[in-house]
């Protein structure tokens, strides 16, 4: 498979703006993206307006990264954030590709740091630790084309015989009542380890496949229950395990961890995730049965009173 190549732009406004973008463009090279950074392609010498043109043109992808400060320099046509803003929206405009043009948000709201020929595009929010950890994924599935797509539709004639055969009523089984189980680790989805010398640089992703697609009431009660688990070995690292379509994610660690440490904590963050989600369908359940009861008494009661009213 052909790495997909994504140029950077985003506005020289800070150091920091400079190296948190350096951080993204390593981590996606980690993740066999092929990012293209002006830090890294530009020297002396170079025509910068050559430059900006081939790299929104010859790029798979562009990602955008937004800020007050690029949208203030996009919108009004400011430096290299101003010129880079006129070639996309021309090649928006020539090619029809929309989806080439990929808006993160870095800072700000998306009213205030993402550019108006950008507004109403579906954005990444990186603007935090938290939403990096939940939202770089959704980035890197796009720009792999590993998004979770709907299952394949089954013929019409097959669909029919199913509707008109018989299941005896307690043989019915919903998938959605299936209880969440790990198939397996998805082993080709296994990033690799910076190994740059720098803490943490030995650890990596690691993607385990679900049974089916849990719902994010699941997904919370599962990330609530790895981060806090009844019972966790000394090598137990809260804040690294997520959610993502049919798959839970570990990231920040490596496969012998998973093996010694992390798998009888994953089964036991399952399974309180499937029980607790059981116990509070449960309430919900009896909740509406009381409350059906309730309407129920309330309408007999109105009818046998207003039954007795009369204005003879």
């Amino acid at each position: 498979m052909k790495n997909p190549k994504a140029f950077i732009s985003y506005a020289w406004e800070s150091d920091e703006i400079k190296l948190w973008v350096k951080h993204l463009a390593t981590e996606l090279r980690t993740d066999g993206i092929d990012a293209k950074l002006d830090q890294w392609e530009i020297v002396p010498g170079d025509q910068m307006p050559h430059f900006m043109e081939k790299s929104v043109r010859e790029n798979d992808y562009v990602l955008i990264v937004c800020t007050p400060k690029y949208k203030s320099k996009s919108e009004n046509r400011v430096g290299g954030v101003g010129y880079e803003g006129d070639i996309m929206t021309a090649e928006v405009l020539q090619s029809s590709n929309h989806r080439k043009f990929i808006p993160i948000l870095k800072e700000g709201t998306k009213d205030n740091a993402i550019p108006s020929w950008l507004q109403g595009k579906y954005y990444v929010n990186l603007t935090n630790e938290k939403h990096y950890v939940n939202n770089y994924s959704d980035l890197t599935t796009t720009l792999l084309n590993t998004r979770e797509t709907a299952p394949a539709l089954s013929p019409t004639t097959r669909r029919e015989v199913v509707k008109n055969t018989y299941i005896p009523k307690d043989k019915k089984i919903n998938s959605k009542d299936e209880p969440i189980r790990i198939k397996g680790i998805l082993i080709s989805e296994i990033t690799q380890p910076k190994n740059d010398g720098t803490k943490g640089s030995a650890l990596y992703k690691i993607p385990f496949e679900l049974n089916r697609t849990p719902s994010y009431e699941w997904a919370d009660l599962f990330v609530n229950a790895w981060n806090r688990p009844s019972k966790f070995t000394s090598m137990h690292r809260s804040g690294i395990a997520s959610t993502y379509g049919n798959k839970v994610i570990l990231d920040g660690t490596t496969i012998e961890e998973v093996e010694k440490y992390h798998k009888d904590t994953l089964k036991l963050a399952v399974h309180t995730a499937n029980q607790q989600l059981k116990r509070i369908n449960l309430q919900k359940e009896q909740e509406a049965e009381r409350e059906r009861l309730e309407r129920e008494r309330h309408t007999k009661n109105i009818e046998d009173i207003g039954g007795r009213i009369s204005f003879d």
